[in-house]
């Protein structure tokens, strides 16, 4: 169970508008901030986590059309940003509200994590790595991703030092993998799970306080949810007004007791949803 009752749904209770036409690459927030990254644009937009008004745009400089991971840091408050086609990290500090460092990193970043040592976890899609970093940009550790498992887009590591990694292609699939490259376990199994039907691009992942996991799968214009304690699969019931469109960015705020879902097409909104009396699966 997430919070609540599982007679509720997640609420929608707020939309970020589009400022200049550009779909939502990625999403996160950080204390009493929201911060919103979009397809060909040079800074990062930054609003008020209770009105939800802009404030401000953080510029950043260099910047490539495709910043597709965006990753808070509470620890040592500052933001990461990926570029996908620099293969670049910009550590953004808001307080300065500038980039205030960046480094290389293997090829085609995409999705970012912070783990729980509040280091920055990279999925490099066109390497097929997965990368841990400092907040200082020093590599930590680097893992290979074996047994045919390709274009890897996000990766969360589970307490257990395991990840689980989504992978951005038709039909997607979403596998926890050991520190070795190897997969473990097929969190979802689009043959074992019919009544959902495959993924199509599987392009972020949140994970809940008791384990669970919520996937973005933009093709399909949804939002899964994973129950790795069943291994049941099934679509988060969001109830929005034209339906969501490629759902590229999503993050869980739990502290604040809600899902943010960013859209790279339809209306290039940020969908805000109250979640506190929602259950998954």
């Amino acid at each position: 169970m997430l919070i609540g009752l599982k007679s509720r749904l997640p609420k929608l209770i707020h939309v970020i508008p589009c400022q200049d036409g550009s779909g939502v690459s990625a999403v996160t927030s950080l204390e009493d901030e929201v911060f919103v990254a979009r397809y060909n644009s040079k800074w990062i937009e930054v609003y008020d986590a209770v009105t939800f008004t802009l404030q401000h745009l953080i510029t950043v400089t260099g910047l490539g059309p495709w910043p597709f991971g965006i990753a808070a840091c509470a620890r040592n408050k500052c933001i990461y940003l990926s570029d996908h086609d620099k293969n670049t990290i910009h550590r953004i500090e808001p307080s300065d509200c500038k980039a205030a460092q960046k480094w290389s990193v293997e090829s085609g970043p995409a999705g970012l994590s912070v783990n729980n040592a509040h280091n920055l976890v990279v999925a490099c899609c066109k390497a097929s790595k997965l990368q841990e970093y400092t907040t200082l940009g020093n590599l930590v550790s680097e893992i290979s991703l074996q047994a045919g498992l390709t274009s890897p887009w996000h990766a969360i590591q589970l307490t257990t030092g395991d990840y689980v990694v989504c992978q951005f292609r038709l039909p997607g699939v979403v596998n926890v993998v050991g520190e070795n490259g190897l997969v473990i376990k097929h969190s979802y199994e689009p043959s074992k799970t019919s009544d959902v039907g495959q993924m199509n691009g599987p392009s972020s992942l949140a994970a809940t306080s008791n384990g669970d996991i919520l996937v973005a799968d933009l093709k399909n214009n949804r939002i899964q949810s994973i129950n790795r304690s069943t291994g049941c699969v099934q679509e988060l019931a969001l109830s929005v007004e034209g339906g969501i469109r490629e759902p590229l960015g999503i993050c869980l705020d739990e502290s604040r007791r809600r899902l943010y879902v960013g859209e790279l097409e339809g209306q290039h909104r940020v969908l805000v949803f109250d979640i506190v009396a929602a259950t998954l699966p």
